[in-house]
Order: C-alpha cells, then sequence, then structure tokens
C-alpha cells in the first residue's frame, strides 16, 4: 500500500476528516481559522487532511432542491474551500487502524493521524419494495433514484423533460422538496406518503393540508396514507441501461394494487447514519455513532460529528447541529493541539482536564423550508421544538387560508417552546432566537408574537 507523505515528525499534529461534506467542511474551515490564528506557535500547529468521496467540491446539501428545480447551477451552493487545507476528493476511506493511527483508502494509501473525526453523513433509505433489486443484485432500475447526493440530483436533472411521469415516494422535507422541484421542471408529478399528512415529524394536521394545497396547486398529485408496494419495470438493451442490468422502471405499484405509470421515481424514504466503519473499527455504535460532550467516540483519538454522530441518545440529521458540532470539535482539537489538555494517545482515554474544555450540550434545531415555485405564490415553512402542547401550555394559533398563512407558537410560563409557521415568515427570525436562546418573552400580548414581524 502506499503510504501517505507525512509532515516533518514533531512539526505538527495530524487531523484527518473523514467526509467532506457540509460537517466536515466546516470543521476544516475552523481548523484552518485555528491554525492561522496559532501559526507563530509550533505546539500549536495543525496538519488537516479531508478525505471526501464525493468528486465534487464541497456544497450546501440543503439546497440541492433549488439545483433540481433549476433555479441555481451546481457551483451557485458550493462552500467556501478551506485555505491550507488537503482535500482528497473522490477518495472512500476503508478502514480504519486505530493502533497505528491510520486510515486505509481504496486507492490503496494510508493517511496517519493524530485525531480523527469521522463525518460521514447518512445513507438514504431504500424501502423493501418488490422489484427494487433484482435477485442477487444491486443496481436499482433505470429511472429510479435517491435524492441525497449531487451526482443524485444531477442524474435526475438529465432525466427530467417536460411531461415526463414522475412518482415521489416519501412526504416528508426531502420529498416535499424533491416533488416540488420536479414540478418546476414541467414533470408530472404524484408524491405517494404512507402517513397520514405530509411532513408529519414537522407539522401538525392544520399546516399539512395547507401544504398539500400549495404543492397541488404547483401541479404535484399528493396522495397521503398510500402504502407502496413494489416496483414494475421493463427490459431494456444492456447496452443502453444505465446501471439497472437491462431493467427500467415501469410503475409503482400501490397496496392496493392500484399501479401510477412512471418514467422516473424518486426515493426520499429517510436517511440512516453511516457508521460502518465506526462498527468495524470496534467503537461504540447504537443508532449513530456515540458520542460525549466533547464528541469523543469510545476512542479518545477518534471524534464524530454530523449526521452520524449521536450524543446524549440524540441522531439530529440537520445542518444547524452539525455546525454546532463541528464548532465545538474545533475548540476541543484546537486545544489539545496547543497543548491545553494533551494529546490522547492510542490506548489512552484523555487527560482529566478534558472535561473543563469546551462542551457540546445538544442543540435547538429549526427545520426550514423554502417552496418558491412561482413569484406569485411562494410558500415559506418553519418548525422548531415542541409543536404538541402539554397540559398548561399556551398556544397562540392563527390561519388564514387565503393568504396560505399558519401561524401557531406553543408557550410554556415565560418560555416559547415550540412553532410552527408557513407563508410570509418576516417573524421566524425573531421567534427562532427567542427560541434557540431560551429567552422569556416580552410582556406583550401573545398575540404580538405572530402578528408582528419582529424582523428577520
Amino acid at each position: 500500500m502506499r503510504s501517505y507523505k507525512e509532515p516533518e515528525p514533531g512539526s505538527s499534529r495530524r487531523v484527518v476528516i473523514v467526509g467532506g461534506g457540509m460537517a466536515g467542511t466546516r470543521l476544516a474551515q475552523q481548523l484552518a481559522a485555528t491554525a492561522a490564528d496559532a501559526a507563530d506557535a509550533a505546539d500549536g500547529a495543525l496538519d488537516v487532511t479531508v478525505i471526501g468521496e464525493e468528486p465534487h467540491p464541497a456544497y450546501n446539501r440543503v439546497l440541492l432542491a433549488e439545483v433540481l428545480a433549476g433555479r441555481y447551477a451546481p457551483d451557485v451552493i458550493a462552500l467556501p474551500a478551506p485555505t491550507a487545507v488537503r482535500r482528497l476528493s473522490g477518495v472512500r476511506v476503508v478502514r480504519l487502524d486505530r493502533e497505528p493511527g491510520e486510515v486505509v483508502c481504496d486507492d490503496g494509501r494510508r493517511v496517519p493521524y493524530d485525531a480523527l473525526v469521522l463525518a460521514t453523513g447518512s445513507n438514504p433509505v431504500l424501502p423493501p419494495l418488490r422489484g427494487l433489486f433484482e435477485p442477487h443484485g444491486h443496481d436499482l432500475p433505470d429511472g429510479v433514484h435517491a435524492f441525497r447526493t449531487m451526482d443524485d440530483c444531477l442524474a435526475l436533472a438529465a432525466a427530467i423533460r417536460p411531461g415526463v411521469r414522475a412518482v415521489v415516494i416519501g412526504g416528508g422535507l426531502l420529498g416535499v422538496s424533491a416533488a416540488r422541484a420536479l414540478a418546476q421542471r414541467g414533470a408530472q408529478v404524484v408524491l405517494a406518503h404512507q402517513g397520514e399528512h405530509l411532513m408529519e415529524r414537522q407539522l401538525d394536521t392544520g399546516a399539512a393540508e395547507m401544504l398539500r394545497r400549495h404543492v397541488a396547486a404547483l401541479g404535484v398529485e399528493v396522495h397521503t396514507e398510500c402504502r407502496v408496494r413494489g416496483l414494475r419495470t421493463r427490459s431494456v438493451s444492456v447496452s443502453v441501461s444505465v446501471c439497472g442490468g437491462g431493467r427500467a422502471v415501469s410503475a409503482v405499484e400501490l397496496a392496493d394494487g392500484y399501479a401510477l405509470d412512471a418514467d422516473l421515481v424518486v426515493l426520499a424514504c429517510g436517511v440512516r447514519p453511516r457508521v460502518g466503519l465506526a462498527r468495524a473499527a470496534g467503537l461504540t455504535v447504537a443508532r449513530g455513532v456515540v458520542v460525549d460532550d466533547q464528541l469523543r467516540t469510545s476512542d479518545p483519538r477518534i471524534f464524530a460529528i454530523g449526521d452520524c454522530a449521536e450524543h446524549a441518545g440524540v441522531l439530529y440529521g440537520l445542518a444547524g447541529p452539525a455546525q454546532d458540532q463541528a464548532d465545538v470539535l474545533a475548540q476541543v482539537v484546537g486545544n489539545r493541539a496547543a497543548g491545553a489538555h494533551g494529546w490522547a494517545q492510542p490506548g489512552h482515554r484523555a487527560a482529566h482536564g478534558d472535561e473543563t474544555g469546551p462542551r457540546y450540550a445538544g442543540s435547538r434545531a429549526l427545520t426550514r423550508l423554502t417552496l418558491s415555485a412561482a413569484a406569485s405564490s411562494p410558500l415559506d415553512l418553519a418548525a422548531f421544538g415542541e409543536t404538541t402542547p402539554a397540559p398548561g401550555d399556551d398556544v397562540v394559533h392563527l390561519a388564514d387560508a387565503t393568504r396560505n398563512a399558519y401561524r401557531k407558537v406553543v408557550v410554556r410560563g415565560d418560555r416559547l417552546v415550540g412553532g410552527i409557521l408557513l407563508g410570509d415568515l418576516g417573524s421566524v427570525g425573531a421567534l427562532a432566537r427567542t427560541w434557540e436562546g431560551d429567552e422569556p418573552l416580552p410582556s406583550a400580548p401573545l398575540l404580538h408574537l405572530l402578528t408582528n414581524d419582529g424582523g428577520s
């Protein structure tokens, strides 16, 4: 195997980040800033390497639907490249060798580390549908796409043409975004969702119904309480098949036997943390890679952030918490590199002094979605916190179907504990800051929370 070129012994602390997405890039940016601040202090020098499986520059995954819709070009959503950071793109890590402190890549190179960060993200869930795979096969039929990466987005965009019949399976945040984007490109879109209403993790029934009317007005046919049983495929020439081994999707079969004709199928059935590397290396894994308040795994030299990390039993799967974790971890690693709390060695737990360093206390995550298919009918959506009131909570609720406006907040004592907002969201900035900061509410009447824009 090829040996990776190392920095001069003792010259710097080697930090390797596995994953070149939003979490890994944010951490690299923060570490680069830390390294710049410590440029004159040899003890604080960092040598940072990011290993990204995707060949593209890092990008804002939240905006993939805008690329699919044709609103943005791919380079518009690219993230700023960190300076003084080595990036290996199109390279997959296949093994962690903890005792020598190396990661092994699919091209044979071995990259040594003093600190390793897993920012491996998550994979799309592929539902157990009949016809999705052939026996002992691993290729999706032509026309069937997940919607998680830039490659997924570009493949879908290349397949869209006016009038193409598209079925989106899954009515969560990702499914609604994909359905809206496909409709904007002229596709005939059906959205099939097994739950009782759209985005059931974030919205109540009233807000979901308003969202349903909005996407229906864009040309999306919405079916809720609709279970998909399988896919129907047709044979195509292997020479023209993209990846399906001579199969192309022709219809989506529902549990009641009804079939939806389809040229394209988008699987938006959720995501699952990528924990294979951690599990194979013997790290503690529950649903995600288990980390403590300093984002440490069960190996003190290995950390985890973003979609793959499970902190205090919580998997966030959102960009905001991933950035919070990256910011805290940058401080933790920077302090260790500077010698503030020592640098853990293989087989040893971190020094007790680590417990006084920066700590991650969890995130208060806000879900935000903009549906702007037409300038005349935009719809913004925001949901955060506890949206189902407990006994004794106060609820402020305003709904105006004629204006596509829906606002609901839950108040407990003098604290805002949750909210659902649809429509013109001028107030979301002030409300979100109040909720995120767990600040006391102003003494104005509660209705003022929803009728004054508060500045966003």
